[in-house]
């Protein structure tokens, strides 16, 4: 297969990330072009990728432009990555439509409702936009859909996650309870609560808070709480901690509950003809002990059959790595015609109006009504 070939508009972390994986993985992934306002930044965020994407970084093309968009779109890429800031996004979105090229865009695409409103009333006939929403791609996560779409607890009507925040954990609630095609959110009511409590929070994206040796004084740090009613859909249940995603002191956990039964991270609970039956999900990592085959994630299993194959073994990528490598190439796959749409912007627009309406209902202490929109 030929790589799927990409240019990315922006110079933020998430530019550097998306090139980083290019470079990791150049078989599969090429990166033609970086754009961004400022040819400094964006040179620094090329430099910053390569440094970043060490031993790998020779991969990434000593001569990658720093182009502007027309001068990217010239490059031929299948897509084209928009990673700006949340009020810049639309407009670089409608610019890469109007040439007829597909675009990826990050999550979320707009930054309020109007915002979204608007940006589908601009291009959402295009069928050109799809979201990077890489969570249901994370091999645990897809190991769970896998089950699900198997039917092994019946249908699904419930999931309670505590893990992340916001339209990704929207997105993981909806797509699960949809049993791998995400449910509308139309009609939703969200109740959505706060609570404020001391606690350690050691870790940050800027290192660690504390000498080695040492355990940080409790901060205020505030827990949001909500539940999402999808009516005949089923419910989600939303709980998460400010900093969540880097606090090594707190655990993330998922129990999707079905009509048979219920997964609750990787534990398998559910009746069969033989009575109650409990299995569990195993991940082969290799790397372990004796094994010479490098320090990675093999596959997922349960009951003896492999239920997540990772597609990038070898390439030393983390679990959240391998989400969005695999959204990039599923998107250049659906761009050349060869693969299924990976998230349409519709279903983007849905985890960000639901993610909303917990901000409205967290602050206000109301109940939110998700009203139908053109998207549904």
């Amino acid at each position: 297969m030929n790589p799927v070939r990409f240019a990315v508009v922006g110079t933020g972390w998430r530019t550097r990330f998306m090139l980083r994986l290019a470079a990791m993985a150049p078989e599969a992934l090429e990166s033609v072009a970086i754009v961004g306002r400022t040819p400094s930044r964006a040179h620094d965020a090329l430099v910053e990728s390569r440094r970043d994407a060490a031993p790998f970084s020779a991969h990434l093309h000593d001569r990658l432009p720093v182009a502007g968009l027309e001068q990217a779109l010239a490059l031929r890429p299948d897509f084209v990555v928009v990673a700006v800031p949340w009020e810049a996004s639309p407009g670089v979105i409608r610019d890469v439509v109007s040439a007829g090229v597909p675009v990826l865009a990050e999550t979320p695409p707009a930054p309020d409702l109007p915002g979204l409103r608007a940006l589908w009333s601009d291009v959402g006939d295009s069928g050109l936009v799809q979201v990077a929403e890489q969570y249901t791609r994370m091999p645990g996560h897809a190991a769970r859909l896998a089950l699900l779409a198997r039917g092994v607890i019946g249908a699904p009507h419930q999931v309670q996650l505590s893990s992340t925040h916001l339209y990704h954990a929207v997105s993981l609630i909806r797509t699960m309870l949809g049993s791998g095609s995400p449910v509308s959110g139309a009609g939703a009511r969200v109740t959505a609560r706060t609570f404020t409590a001391p606690m350690v929070d050691p870790l940050t994206p800027a290192g660690w808070v504390a000498p080695s040796g040492t355990v940080p004084e409790p901060q205020p740090r505030t827990t949001t709480v909500a539940t999402l009613d999808l009516g005949h859909a089923g419910m989600g249940l939303y709980d998460f901690v400010d900093n969540q995603w880097w606090n090594p002191s707190l655990h993330r956990r998922i129990v999707i509950r079905g009509s048979h039964g219920e997964i609750a991270d990787d534990s398998v609970l559910r009746f069969t003809a033989d009575g109650p039956v409990e299995s569990r999900i195993e991940h082969r990592r290799t790397g372990v002990d004796l094994s010479l085959e490098g320090n990675a994630l093999f596959h997922s299993s349960f009951d003896g059959s492999v239920i997540y194959r990772n597609a990038w073994h070898g390439s030393r990528m983390s679990e959240d790595d391998l989400a969005v490598a695999q959204i990039l190439l599923d998107m250049g796959l659906w761009a050349r015609g060869e693969g299924p749409a990976p998230y349409p912007l519709a279903e983007g627009l849905w985890d960000h109006a639901l993610s909303l309406a917990i901000l409205e209902s967290a602050e206000t202490g109301r109940d939110v009504v998700v009203g139908d929109e053109a998207w549904g």
